[in-house]
């Protein structure tokens, strides 16, 4: 007998519920009943395939531009990759929204993605996502039974 290593695929998308800087898991009611959560492209997907090689294609041209030498992107730079990054592997979110200071409508699709992982003071939900996407059992069947 043989196991079948096909049981472990991972699926495609997760969803990571969103914790406030504190730590706690962000409902949209009082009754806790709709959590906040973001819905993404795992390790696994298209998707994620994607943006590694966007990456890897980044860090070539920056050795390109800097004589063979590896070179950090600039603080400005990273953040823009990185919102661009998490961005394109965002399926959607849930029970949540950014409407700027001023602005007649929330964003929305992609620019709200962007936008919100840019955000500096949002930092801690740009760190939540990039380690749930970081770690294949958020992706696995198990977590998704669980």
């Amino acid at each position: 007998m043989k196991f079948n290593i096909a049981l472990l695929a991972c699926t495609a998308t997760a969803a990571c519920h969103v914790k406030n800087p504190a730590g706690e898991l962000l409902f949209a009611d009082e009754e806790r009943t709709l959590p906040v959560r973001i819905h993404l492209h795992g390790p696994g997907s298209k998707a994620y395939g994607v943006v590694e090689s966007r990456q890897s294609a980044r860090a070539l041209k920056r050795m390109q531009d800097n004589d063979g030498k590896i070179t950090a992107a600039t603080p400005e730079e990273r953040i823009a990759e990185t919102a661009e990054d998490l961005a394109a592997i965002t399926s959607h979110f849930e029970n949540f929204e950014y409407q700027p200071a001023g602005a007649a409508e929330p964003i929305e699709g992609e620019d709200l993605f962007r936008t919100v992982y840019a955000n500096q003071g949002l930092g801690f939900i740009t760190r939540q996502v990039t380690k749930f996407v970081g770690d294949w059992g958020n992706f696995s069947a198990v977590s998704k039974a669980a």
